[in-house]
């Protein structure tokens, strides 16, 4: 997200090295808003609007943008809500749930002992095991309901993030508009009226005359900070767009999962169960057939089976180490970019207290040379 925002912002030489660090393609320019970023039609409309723009008005000034500035910052809020709002945690839980609940499902309790233990339990064998099925089924039903639900309001809040990128989009383009049309306005105030009045106040050399030209030159300041205000507001509308697309891709990722759980998992559990059911049902028609040595060799089978699963499963758990190297490698992937976002911000912080000073260095000599010019 980070390098996406990396061209709208004013950077010195240093920039293009923390680029280089979150692996850009190549070294980021400084984008500027010219006639090139507009169409003819938007630049009529910027062009008539900068003449109709008068500085001398404070109001003018003051609300200059405003309009814009307040739908970004609803905007924001907007989306702020939505993610607040949703829970993908619960809709994770269910799914947890759900799998807990198929995992839980289990055919053979194993709690026959000995031969004549297990003929006594034959009988009730496929009762029992329907009565755990329709438990279990229960269960497996409501949840799928639950995430039904979820998926379809996930589905909902895909095609709004949809509209609130589009409506997005439109914001941006407004304020990039009255950012143009202001810097137009002012270069053109600045390049006649503000030069005029200097040329009068050195020709005549009157106090009055210097002091309605540093007036003039106070208002050209004043709004060129408040079109650096709208400039800010535009780096957030740029940012919104990548952030509305990265939290419509989880909720995309969800939908997905529920869609898979629901369509694939518990059909599969169901299919199983019927086979289990039926199985249990041949078991129990053979009883009568089964001798007390084929049951022995059963048993048999079934501690073999036991015995090899459980010492395969044991050597499996004691050659997983205790921590998976995906895990280490998630970890110190997100550790890595942490670092470098700490870098990027103290290194952004430290350029632009370095200019804040140049700039309040060079505003003090220009306040002193005018002043010692007007006295002279």
């Amino acid at each position: 997200m980070s390098e996406s925002v990396i061209p709208t912002l004013t950077l010195d030489p240093n920039a293009p090295a923390a680029a280089a660090v979150a692996e850009a393609p190549a070294a980021a320019e400084p984008v500027a808003l010219d006639d090139s970023s507009f169409t003819a039609e938007e630049l009529k409309v910027i062009n008539d609007f900068a003449q109709q723009i008068d500085i001398t008005n404070s109001n003018v000034v003051l609300q200059y943008g405003a309009a814009s500035q307040r739908k970004i910052s609803g905007f924001s809020e907007t989306a702020l809500s939505n993610v607040r709002t949703k829970d993908l945690g619960e809709t994770g839980a269910m799914i947890t749930d759900l799998i807990g609940e198929l995992k839980g499902f289990d055919i053979d309790d194993g709690n026959s002992k000995g031969i004549l233990g297990w003929f006594k339990k034959a009988a009730n064998n496929l009762t029992a095991l329907q009565a755990k099925y329709e438990k279990a089924s229960v269960n497996v039903d409501r949840i799928t309901s639950e995430l039904e639900k979820h998926q379809v309001q996930l589905m909902k809040d895909i095609a709004m993030l949809d509209e609130m990128y589009q409506l997005n989009l439109t914001y941006f383009k407004e304020l990039s508009m009255y950012i143009h049309a202001g810097k137009k306005r002012l270069a053109q105030l600045r390049a006649e009226d503000l030069a005029a009045l200097q040329e009068k106040a050195k020709a005549s050399g009157l106090p009055e005359d210097a002091q309605a030209a540093n007036d003039f030159a106070a208002l050209c300041d004043r709004f060129e900070k408040k079109i650096h205000d709208l400039e800010l507001t535009r780096m957030v509308s740029i940012q919104m767009s990548p952030q509305i697309r990265l939290v419509q891709n989880n909720d995309t990722i969800m939908a997905e999962k529920i869609q898979s759980t629901i369509v694939n998992t518990i059909p599969l559990w169901k299919s199983q169960m019927v086979i289990a059911m039926g199985l249990a049902h041949s078991q129990q028609a053979m009883e009568a057939q089964r001798e007390v040595t084929n049951m022995t060799n059963e048993l048999l089978r079934k501690n073999a089976d036991a015995l090899k699963t459980a010492t395969i499963e044991t050597a499996k758990e004691s050659e997983r180490g205790i921590v998976d190297i995906e895990t280490l490698k998630h970890t110190n992937a997100q550790l890595i970019s942490t670092l470098d976002e700490v870098i990027k911000i103290q290194d952004e912080g430290r350029r632009k207290r370095a200019e804040a000073e140049a700039e309040l260095g060079r505003l003090e000599g220009e306040l002193k040379a005018k002043l010692l010019d007007i006295r002279s």
